[in-house]
């Protein structure tokens, strides 16, 4: 009953409304507004109301332009980069090292046999092509199916209209007297087809080492990985002494992951299976020492042509992808890394394209199963090895396999270097993964100053080959050298790290309310928040006013549909009387009968007022004429 009743008051409210016209209300409002100009218009004669009207319609649209312009920047998310340093205990970050080369060739050799004197009889034929000897004249035979599958030829560009391709093994030409300008392995879609594609190089010591490479990832992609394991490069072997700080350690204190590139890699302070350790000091005495032996002299000749060790700093739980970050640490030196730290804090979503843990990024992580964190690096790669697994229906050997997938090889899949070529050069597929992949919202970057010494020193090395040697081997023969030993020092430089964060150039407090808005608005129309009060003020009269015409109209309408109903003039008192006569009421001739009842009466015209003397008890014959009259 109470909500009934707010209800009708609310309405008989809505009914009385302001109480004037829209040009009523304007006036007013010009009339009693605080704002500089309105009054103007009303009050001046015509000319400066003209004028007047004119500037106030000016500077009203500045003020709005002007708002236009905050709102926009408050829509385009921009932000603003700030710079602090700060001190704390800063975690040390991980280490990993590898050698640069992934595999001892007194292991591997086994498996590359036929490709090393493949490449041997090749380098013969480029080097000394006037003699134009033939696979047939080498003892015993090459084995040509893996020269067929991706041939080495060499492009004579002397004519650049008409280039001459020659096949090093082709027996029916001779290439005497032509000095080729490139070198190119052909992957072809399948051996013997003319659908090729051709790499050109300069030299062909790059042309080699790449053609080497692309073979010999067909042929280790067959190898078990535990076999892959144990021909590289086992910890106790590598890593002959190990400090941190003032504490011992050694190679159990690093996890082995295998890397595709550089074979077995160990991590220091990975962080997966304990705590991160922290530094407390800067300087190379709190920080990590180790003696590593790369064993040059069992490097694959032509697998890496770069001696030395491998190494990357990275954050604790993340994949290190040492192709790409990674720095060579050279041997006979000794080698001093010192150490900055850079934290980035970037702003997510809608300020940036940024991610928190990948989630939200399309591509699969094939990085996941080493339950490391999400990085751009690893997306990008498993965006490549899902478009390979797409366009050549087999996976890619340096980058990980999704279940049910097998590594690309020239046995089970004949064209995929050539698929592999395309896909790589291909401009497309690499927009695509870029587009799909994001990078991470908060990230550690350390910075790196690298500084080198020969080591050791010419009138130390004798005694420290020994101990090294002895305490590897057990031996008192000297079993290193300087070729192969690398000492590697890694500390904090300073103490303290500086973070770049993002924050929103425009905010919610600094872009939208009073400050630039009023102050645009004060500037141009002399108006206050009291003002923008007063406006609203008449846009809500003028919607009470809109309301009421509203309700005006919905009942004039409904009046004219009722006057639908009759469309001539509405009938007289007498009409609707005598529509509801009743004729058993009326007075009949004195001494008339009826004859003929079934016979029809003529219409009367009308019936006239009732006879009130019809009501009395005594019959209707013994009244005459006169005796109405006497009545009335």
């Amino acid at each position: 009953m109470n909500l009934k009743k707010y209800f009708i008051r609310a309405l008989h409210r809505l009914q009385k409304g302001p109480g004037y016209t829209y040009k009523e209300l304007l006036v007013w409002y010009c009339d009693n507004t605080n704002t500089h100009g309105p009054k103007r218009i009303i009050k001046e004669g015509p000319k400066k109301k003209l004028i007047w009207f004119f500037l106030t319609l000016l500077f009203a649209s500045l003020v709005f332009w002007q708002w236009g312009i905050l709102i926009n920047t408050y829509l385009s998310y921009n932000v603003t980069s700030s710079l602090s340093i700060g001190f704390k205990t800063m975690k040390f970050p991980a280490v990993t090292v590898c050698n640069a080369n992934p595999y001892k060739y007194s292991e591997a050799k086994p498996l590359l046999k036929e490709l090393d004197r493949l490449i041997d009889a090749a380098l013969e034929r480029i080097l000394q092509p006037s003699q134009g000897n033939s696979s047939e004249s080498i003892s015993p035979p090459l084995d040509l199916e893996l020269w067929y599958q991706i041939p080495l030829v060499l492009i004579d560009e002397h004519d650049k209209d008409n280039p001459i391709i020659l096949d090093i093994f082709e027996t029916n030409q001779t290439a005497a007297g032509i000095q080729p300008s490139t070198d190119s392995p052909t992957p072809c879609s399948h051996p013997g087809s003319d659908n090729c594609t051709y790499r050109n190089f300069t030299s062909a010591a790059q042309a080699v080492t790449e053609w080497y490479i692309l073979q010999s990832t067909s042929i280790l992609s067959k190898v078990p990985l535990q076999e892959r394991i144990r021909m590289g490069y086992q910890a106790e072997d590598m890593i002959l002494a190990c400090l941190y700080g003032a504490e011992p350690c050694n190679y159990k204190n690093f996890t082995q992951i295998y890397h595709p590139d550089h074979g077995n890699c160990y991590i220091f302070n990975w962080g997966m299976d304990e705590e991160a350790l922290n530094s407390s000091n800067p300087g190379a005495e709190f920080g990590l020492k180790l003696i590593l032996d790369i064993s040059q002299q069992d490097y694959i000749p032509y697998l890496s042509s770069a001696a030395g060790a491998r190494l990357m700093l990275h954050q604790q739980k993340s994949f290190p992808f040492l192709k790409d970050q990674g720095i060579y640490a050279m041997p006979g030196t000794e080698t001093s890394i010192g150490v900055l730290v850079d934290e980035l804090e970037r702003m997510g979503y809608p300020y940036s394209d940024c991610t928190m843990n990948g989630s939200d990024v399309p591509v699969k992580n094939l990085y996941s199963k080493y339950n490391t964190s999400y990085s751009i690096q690893a997306c990008l790669r498993s965006c490549f090895q899902k478009d390979m697994i797409e366009t050549c229906g087999c996976g890619h050997f340096m980058f990980p396999l999704p279940q049910g997938v097998n590594y690309c090889n020239n046995e089970d899949y004949p064209g995929w270097a050539y698929c592999y070529s395309l896909l790589r050069s291909s401009i497309r597929h690499r927009q695509i993964c870029i587009d799909s992949c994001k990078e991470t919202c908060n990230d550690t970057q350390y910075k790196m100053t690298i500084s080198m010494a020969d080591w050791p020193s010419e009138a130390s090395e004798d005694w420290i080959f020994h101990i090294l040697s002895y305490e590897r081997d057990m031996s008192t023969n000297v079993t290193l050298d300087r070729n192969g030993i690398i000492k590697l020092n890694i500390y904090f430089q300073e103490y303290n790290y500086r973070t770049f964060s993002e924050s929103a150039a425009t905010t919610r407090v600094t872009g939208l309310p009073v400050l630039p808005w009023g102050g645009q608005f004060g500037f141009w129309m002399g108006g206050s928040v009291l003002c923008i009060i007063e406006f609203g003020e008449i846009i809500i009269d003028s919607l009470w006013i809109t309301v009421i015409n509203i309700i005006s109209w919905c009942k004039g309408l409904k009046q004219r549909r009722a006057q639908a109903r009759y469309p001539d003039a509405p009938p007289t008192v007498s009409e609707l009387v005598e529509a509801h006569t009743n004729l058993g009421f009326q007075h009949e001739a004195t001494g008339t009968l009826p004859r003929d009842r079934d016979k029809e009466l003529p219409p009367e015209p009308g019936t006239p007022p009732p006879n009130y003397d019809s009501l009395r008890v005594q019959p209707p014959d013994v009244l005459g004429p006169d005796s109405d009259a006497e009545t009335e």
